[in-house]
């Protein structure tokens, strides 16, 4: 319940602390006062936009400060838990607002952000003012509505999440089948080139081996020229092996005399005679290799040019080709296994739609189930409300396949007939102004009934009725404050009589400056008020009593 509305600089409200109380809550005044400032207000505690206009000309910041107290078992108690505000007994909603239009939002003196506000809000008030009329005249709501009736929540989830996992799938499969589309057209050009580099089955480190050995063979004349004289310079009669074997055998005959002053020369000319030896071994085997295939070539060269030749068509390096060989080869085998990717992507669609529909369906006839009890709830508030020849029908039908999305495959549209006779059409078809604001009101009445909200708010419920209507209107209010707290905005005299506390919204003008002030009404101010909204500007004896017969009609 709402116990008290603080407001500072906001639009024509200087100053305002209003404290409320259990039952039916009555604010009247004169058109233009500003009744709808004291809800706007409201409003931006509970998450509403804010901008600089609200903020009283002249003045710094707007400031206002809703506070509610809460029973324990209440559904919102959850909530504060979740966002770590803890349990609590009084819930203060705070909002400020400056003149350059940024704002503030706080709970419980915890900064929140206006869309917590805004769940907030929803959880504890009732609002029903014009905008909620255009909501209702609108059939794309009715489904939301209907899914708040009867606590949906939780299935309309599942079915948002497979609708989601059915159109990611979808989607896979068609980017696959455009990636198949697009190999498939490559494809000749794919097998082509996969098969002429298995042919050439290139090496990344094979470019540089070749231009070496090439060079090599190309020289190959000249360097066995050179190979040849070094082996003759090494194994001639006047070569170097022939030298060192006549030095050894020179010194050997003499070295008994030479009490050992040849030994370490002997061992170094016999170190140089094998080494000399090793020499000779690796000259013959080079010229061996140089000559030992005349071909060899041409087979090098054939090679080096084919590998040179095959990456200047790809615009790449020798080195690189094995590279793109095996990526052509992984685009080659995704075609030829495209069709069993296919096949279990579309097997996953289908098991995400076969989903969908499942839980789709569930919803469906939760939701038309619902619909008749919401129906017979909705038809139950209106003959008090004046409107027993009307009938409120929900109806349910199933959406076309390219319709369906994430909130089901239904169409939800509340239609009405106010009379007999009278076909169902839509709310803004058949019901008159008047009509609609009393089915409004029955609608609130029946949502209000399953939310838990235990503050209603209503806005000109009584807008285009008079008369006895107005006072069924009002009875049904006071009916309803039985068992939550109900602020009304009215011009019905019959509605505000019925008010068990009843303030009046007023407006001056002091220095060009505009201010609206808000002041609670004893039985004696109650009773002009009442007069007032009887009689109009001029307020006569018979208007009183017509005002103090009215409110003797309401207690009775």
């Amino acid at each position: 319940m709402l116990t008290g509305l603080s407001i500072r600089d906001f639009v024509l409200i200087e100053r305002l602390d209003l404290e409320l109380e259990p039952g039916l809550c009555v604010l009247t005044g004169e058109t233009g006062a500003g009744k709808s400032i004291l809800l706007d207000a409201l409003g931006l505690c509970l998450g509403d936009r804010a901008s600089s206009g609200l903020v009283r000309r002249g003045m710094q910041q707007a400031d206002v400060t809703a506070v509610f107290d809460l029973p324990a078992s209440h559904a919102i108690q959850e909530l504060l838990e979740d966002h770590g505000l803890g349990e609590a007994e009084e819930l203060i909603l705070r909002r400020v607002v400056t003149s350059e239009g940024r704002s503030r939002a706080y709970a419980n003196d915890r900064p929140v952000s206006a869309a917590f506000l805004r769940d907030l809000g929803m959880a504890i008030v009732e609002v029903q003012g014009q905008h909620d009329l255009a909501v209702l005249l609108d059939p794309s709501n009715h489904r939301y509505l209907l899914d708040q009736y009867a606590g949906l929540e939780v299935d309309l989830a599942k079915v948002t999440t497979a609708f989601d996992a059915l159109h990611a799938a979808r989607r896979s499969l068609d980017d696959a089948r455009g990636e198949l589309e697009r190999a498939r057209a490559d494809e000749e050009f794919l097998r082509h080139v996969v098969e002429e580099m298995a042919a050439l089955d290139p090496q990344s480190d094979e470019e540089d081996a070749l231009a070496a050995e090439r060079s090599l063979l190309m020289h190959a004349e000249r360097l066995s020229d050179s190979l040849s004289e070094a082996l003759v310079s090494l194994t001639s009669e006047d070569g170097a092996q022939t030298g060192l074997r006549r030095a050894e055998r020179s010194l050997e005959r003499s070295m008994d005399n030479a009490a050992g002053r040849f030994d370490e020369v002997l061992s170094t000319l016999q170190r140089a005679g094998v080494e000399t030896m090793e020499a000779v071994a690796l000259l013959e085997e080079l010229s061996r290799e140089l000559i030992g295939d005349p071909a060899r070539l041409a087979v090098v060269e054939e090679r080096l040019f084919d590998l040179r030749a095959l990456a200047r068509k790809h615009n790449t390096t020798v080195s690189a080709l094995p590279a793109l060989q095996q990526e052509f080869a992984e685009r080659l085998a995704k075609i030829d296994s495209g069709e069993n990717e296919l096949s279990e992507l579309s097997r996953e669609v289908t098991a995400c739609r076969s989903a969908y529909e499942d839980s789709a369906a569930n919803l469906s006839d939760k939701r038309r189930a619902s619909a008749e009890t919401f129906d017979k709830a909705v038809n139950a508030e209106l003959p008090p409300l004046k409107l027993g020849d009307a009938v409120v029908e929900t109806s349910v039908e199933t959406l076309p396949e390219d319709r369906w999305g994430r909130d089901g495959m239904d169409r939800v549209a509340f239609q009405v007939t106010t009379g007999p006779g009278q076909r169902m059409g839509p709310l803004s078809k058949v019901a008159s102004g008047g009509e609609l604001s009393r089915i409004m009101l029955a609608l609130k009445v029946v949502l209000s009934q399953t939310r838990g909200s235990r503050t209603l708010i209503f806005d000109e419920v009584d807008r285009g009725i008079g008369g006895a209507t107005a006072d069924a209107v009002g009875a049904r209010l006071e009916q309803l404050a039985h068992d939550a707290q109900v602020l009304v905005v009215t011009h019905s005299p019959q509605v505000a009589a019925r008010g068990n506390h009843h303030w009046l919204i007023s407006k001056s003008t002091n220095d060009e400056r505009a201010k609206t002030t808000v002041d609670r009404l004893d039985a004696e101010t109650r009773r002009e008020e009442l007069a007032r909204m009887l009689a109009g500007a001029r307020i006569t004896d018979e208007a009183r009593a017509a005002a103090d017969s009215l409110i003797a009609e309401q207690a009775s």
